[in-house]
């Protein structure tokens, strides 16, 4: 029977497929016979147990430029009834929109295969599920104290401040030692966010690289490092960073095998973690990136991985 893929992304006119990561998974659907449809997360709404999305159907093609095709109108679909199994790959902010879909997807997962599992992204934020390994992070504090943040610093020397719930590498900050913008900092999260900020003691490592794991169903499938620009700290490749071929160290090699079986447990597919000069400081599970660029280094199919253990969790539940 063919598969029927519903894709819950951004705008997929504006993605660089050269580097976009649901765009891969799309490519390797559709070339194992899959239709595809395509929504955004404002477009799925709830009524009596049901979950809609006003969705589209399209043809994906490895081209930039012209990358999509639709084969149809949009048209509002029942997902538990015209799906197998469903994508949730907008990116971030983790926001209440962000959960709100979590919340509406779950009350289908019963009946579709939801990837990931949404209950589990919902409580698996990436800087606060991290925080289940201490022993594999380097120090770290979550807080919204200035005096607990003064503290910190005076026992690590320079520290990272960063929001919780922020991704590729926004409103990262670096202060040093002896740098007096902390208390301002501090004011600046606390007007902007409600929620604690993260703090960390920085790891000058991070200048030879910021290693992107990519885990799937528990199992390392490959890596890239990231190294930032001149000038900069944040290696995100969405702030301007590079990579570069690697491969896994002994310690990296540890840190997956504590992560794999608790990743597998909750249904988490697809993981990007990423680590610094041996130190674990995220876990990525609401819309990883970084498989295109492993492939293209080491000759790999990631998105093939992927599929193949969407299929089995599809099998186990027949």
């Amino acid at each position: 029977m063919t598969m029927r893929v519903a894709v819950q992304m951004d705008p997929i006119e504006t993605i660089n497929i050269g580097g976009d990561s649901s765009f891969a998974l799309m490519l390797e659907a559709q070339a194992r016979g899959a239709t595809l449809i395509h929504y955004l997360a404002d477009d799925l709404s709830a009524e009596n147990g049901r979950v809609r999305a006003k969705a589209r159907p399209l043809k994906v093609i490895n081209q930039a430029g012209a990358h999509y095709e639709w084969l149809g109108d949009p048209r509002t679909v029942d997902l538990a009834d015209e799906a197998d199994v469903v994508l949730m790959r907008q990116d971030p902010p983790f926001d209440m929109g962000y959960i709100t879909a979590t919340h509406l997807l779950e009350q289908i997962q019963d009946r579709v295969l939801v990837v990931n599992d949404p209950a589990e992204v919902r409580n698996a934020p990436e800087k606060l599920f991290v925080l289940r390994f201490p022993d594999l992070m380097p120090p770290t504090l979550v807080t919204k104290s200035l005096e607990e943040a003064m503290d910190f610093r005076a026992r690590h020397g320079a520290i990272v401040v960063k929001p919780l719930y922020g991704n590729a590498g926004t409103a990262v900050f670096l202060i040093d030692k002896t740098d007096g913008n902390l208390p301002a900092l501090v004011e600046l999260f606390s007007s902007v966010w409600r929620e604690p900020f993260m703090v960390q003691a920085f790891l000058p490592s991070v200048a030879e690289g910021d290693k992107r794991i990519v885990l799937v169903d528990g199992e390392p499938a490959g890596a890239i490092n990231r190294l930032p620009k001149k000038g900069e700290i944040r290696s995100n490749l969405a702030a301007g960073g590079s990579a570069q071929p690697t491969e896994l160290t002994a310690r990296e090699q540890e840190i997956c095998a504590r992560l794999g079986p608790e990743l597998k447990k909750r249904g988490l597919i697809f993981v990007g973690i990423d680590v610094i000069g041996g130190y674990l400081t995220e876990i990525n599970v609401t819309s990883p990136t970084g498989i295109r660029a492993i492939d293209r280094f080491n000759g790999t199919d990631t998105p093939a991985r992927i599929w193949d253990a969407i299929k089995a969790r599809l099998d186990a539940r027949d």
